[in-house]
């Protein structure tokens, strides 16, 4: 299969532009799945709640569930998005999931990241799997992979390719996929965006380099740090089926969870 990402600088609060800019781009891609990055409608350094709330949309009824569902019908493609949701009082940092048929499901981001703590609820949909037919997708969402737990499960519970849009500031994420990828034998498609933004007296400078790895270490495509960027590889998922390491290793048969239970203790 061919999946990939696209790599954009949205601009902030202009909501209808930003899905403007991802579906042009969207329009030339011959794919399977495509990843967007984390808030790509929404852009990301809010200053107040208010602001948050002005651009959270409903999921699926939001006007961005909407035009991800057409663009997705009319390619024949499967697309995961970041966006702000909007669920009762509460609102999310989230990524959605439309396939061809239309909204398939969505994932919250479990572990927010700076200030997004001071906007957001922690993410309580459990890190699920999604069959596409085609293949299996876990998604999660920028920081989530500073914390190893996020990756394996999703692995653990069958995921082929894990879909993670995000908008990283640190200069780790990249290198580290590698390592994700590696203990987990599994692809992972990082979306992130670039550009910077200026707002209420902060800065933050997005670092570009979307990538997509391979369950053996290996980089498939690396985005420029500063462009705008589409990336597509053919995929193989048989290969993150495959759990061996060797004759003798399976990571996944080799696992010892009797000896695992400190991992879940609040405290020690």
């Amino acid at each position: 299969m061919k999946a990939g990402f696209i790599q954009f600088s949205p601009e902030f609060g202009r909501v209808n532009e930003n899905i403007d800019k991802a579906i042009s781009m969207i329009e030339k891609i011959d794919a399977e799945l495509i990843v967007l990055p984390e808030l790509f409608n929404t852009s990301y350094l809010f200053v107040s709640v208010e602001e948050v709330i002005a651009v959270a949309e409903k999921i699926p009824a939001g006007i961005t569930i909407r035009a991800l569902s057409a663009i997705a019908r009319k390619k024949k493609i499967n697309i995961v998005a970041g966006m702000v949701e909007k669920f009762n009082n509460d609102l999310y940092n989230s990524a959605v999931l439309v396939s061809p048929a239309g909204y398939v499901g969505n994932y919250r981001k479990v572990h927010l990241f700076n200030e997004e703590n001071l906007w957001f609820k922690p993410g309580n949909t459990t890190f699920n799997v999604f069959d596409l037919g085609i293949c299996r997708i876990g998604i999660m969402i920028c920081f989530d992979w500073f914390f190893p737990e996020s990756a394996r499960i999703l692995a653990l519970k069958g995921a082929d390719i894990i879909c993670h849009p995000a908008n990283l500031v640190l200069p780790y994420c990249q290198d580290a996929m590698v390592t994700r990828c590696l203990e987990n034998k599994v692809y992972a498609i990082t979306a992130n965006r670039t550009g910077c933004e200026e707002r209420g007296g902060k800065k933050f400078s997005y670092t570009g380099k979307s990538q997509i790895t391979a369950p053996d270490t290996r980089i498939l495509y690396r985005a420029d740090a500063q462009n705008d960027e589409i990336g597509i590889v053919e995929i193989d998922v048989r290969t993150a089926r495959n759990k061996r390491v060797n004759e003798h290793n399976n990571i996944f048969a080799d696992r010892k969870p009797e000896y695992y239970q400190d991992l879940v203790k609040t405290n020690f």
